[in-house]
């Protein structure tokens, strides 16, 4: 059995590809690991608010010490910690929007990305303290590039987790999703390969 977080970003519903490789590899985890549950949060119809001083001022207070005001500005970053706290398994779809990941995962990483809650550097050294955790990275980009950006969003993200403690991270990738002559057929590929990583 494992608690599997399920974070779902894309506005398309259920015509994404990232949801749609996001389903299907949930469905081997959970052939894999009977009796899991899945806690979905779907980003694009319950976004967490970009970050504002109220918030941010609010994480820095010790939960036992927050009056009323304080934890209403908090309360997006303490559900979101919580779930990835409890969480063994996160699995992420990322689709390619404007050569970039969607602002409301942006919204969510700063929400988990919290001093004290899972990184510190309280003994002058950086440790991430979410630990014996798997991450997948579900990635579904429209177009084909050569010029690495696809790569340089890949790195920040693999990199952000790795800052709060995740490091065990795989990534599957379907490119060409706006292409009819390429989507189906990229699309079965990647489909492979995380059938593959289960079999």
């Amino acid at each position: 059995m494992a608690n599997i977080l399920n974070i779902k970003t894309s506005i398309n519903g259920e015509n994404s590809i990232s949801n749609k490789l996001s389903e299907i590899l949930i469905s081997q985890l959970l052939e894999k690991n009977p009796g899991s549950e899945v806690v979905v949060r779907d980003l694009s119809t319950n976004p967490i608010p970009h970050m504002e001083i109220k918030h941010f001022a609010s994480l820095a207070i010790p939960d036992e010490e927050k009056n009323n005001d304080q934890k209403n500005a908090s309360r997006y970053s303490d559900e979101a910690l919580k779930e990835i706290q409890e969480a063994d398994i996160i699995v992420i779809g990322v689709p390619f929007y404007n050569f970039t990941f969607p602002s409301t995962l942006k919204s969510w990483i700063d929400s988990i990305a919290v001093a004290n809650k899972t990184f510190s550097y309280s003994d002058g050294i950086l440790k991430g303290l979410l630990k014996n955790k798997k991450l997948y990275l579900n990635l579904a980009v429209g177009g084909i590039y050569d010029n690495g950006i696809v790569e340089n969003m890949e790195h920040y993200l693999t990199t952000l987790f790795g800052f709060i403690g995740i490091t065990d991270i795989e990534i599957f990738k379907s490119e060409g999703t706006m292409i009819p002559q390429l989507k189906e057929e990229n699309l079965l590929k990647t489909v492979s390969e995380i059938e593959a990583v289960f079999a």
